[in-house]
């Protein structure tokens, strides 16, 4: 599909900006459960401090500088193309032209534009232990009718409330990522491939979900190889998208500049219209 840029932001007015973005904390299930975990280390503190288990050293002056352990989808945070395809070089199964588009081509244009919310009833039916509720492309089609149809430079957002349920500190927020892909706890609502189908017709060309993943916990490839292989960005694990209307918002995410990167972690937000007084 032709990635189209988004229309500039318009003067809304007076405006809120409401912040989309998960915390990053080594308590909190930011990371993909079978990926490399996410750590924060104090790697030069302003004195010499602490005890044996966490020693504080003062290497380089006065100043407090942490290192980061993270993995590429870790937060919220922008799938690449790459992340599911293969280059075309390589004669792998399922090697593609695009599997050579990496996170930093992805033009911040395709990252911003008018937000689209669809509201996932909680109760969708489906989810089992290990196994996601599945967003079809009928529940997207009653969405149009009732809202209008998605169109190009749209930024569709799938909110499923499951940020709100299961993002928690320590053993309870297992349910986030960790319970669904061992499957001991039910999975996060996600599109199917057919959905993902309807929103490339559409010529929608960024998609973002508060569940963990696009994908299913059971069937995590088939909506990336749709989308993604239509140059579709995914930005996933979002937060808060309660707090956006329908229609009305304007939506940005803007990611880490890694070269080559398969995705890349980032800072989601967007500006909500207010109502002046009187």
């Amino acid at each position: 599909m032709d990635v189209l840029p988004s229309d500039p932001l318009p003067n809304p007015g007076p405006a809120t900006i409401v912040d989309l973005s998960l915390l990053l904390a080594e308590e909190l299930p930011c990371a993909w459960s079978t990926h490399m975990p996410y750590q924060q280390k104090t790697y030069n503190y302003f004195a010499d401090a602490g005890g044996p288990e966490a020693p504080l050293r003062r290497h380089t002056g006065p100043y407090q500088t942490r290192w980061l352990l993270i993995d590429e989808h870790t937060g919220t945070h922008v799938d690449a193309p790459a992340h599911f395809f293969p280059e075309e070089r390589t004669g792998l199964p399922g090697a593609d032209a695009v599997g050579s588009v990496t996170v930093e081509q992805i033009p911040l244009a395709q990252l911003t534009g008018p937000a689209v919310v669809v509201d996932v009833p909680e109760d969708l039916p489906g989810g089992a232990p290990g196994i996601s509720p599945v967003v079809g492309r009928e529940r997207l089609e009653a969405f149009e009718a009732e809202h209008g149809a998605f169109a190009p430079g749209d930024v569709v957002l799938l909110r499923t409330r499951w940020d709100e349920r299961t993002y928690r500190p320590g053993p309870a927020g297992d349910a986030y990522v960790r319970g669904p892909l061992e499957g001991r706890t039910p999975g996060w609502p996600a599109p199917d491939a057919d959905a993902m189908r309807l929103l490339v017709e559409r010529g929608v060309a960024c998609v973002g979900t508060d569940g963990a993943s696009m994908g299913s916990s059971h069937d995590g490839a088939g909506v990336h190889l749709v989308g993604l292989g239509a140059r579709v960005a995914f930005v996933e694990a979002l937060a808060g998208l309660g707090a956006l209307p329908v229609r009305g918002a304007f939506f940005c995410f803007a990611p880490l500049k890694v070269a080559r990167g398969t995705g890349a972690p980032g800072r989601a937000f967007a500006w909500v219209p207010t109502r002046e007084d009187g």
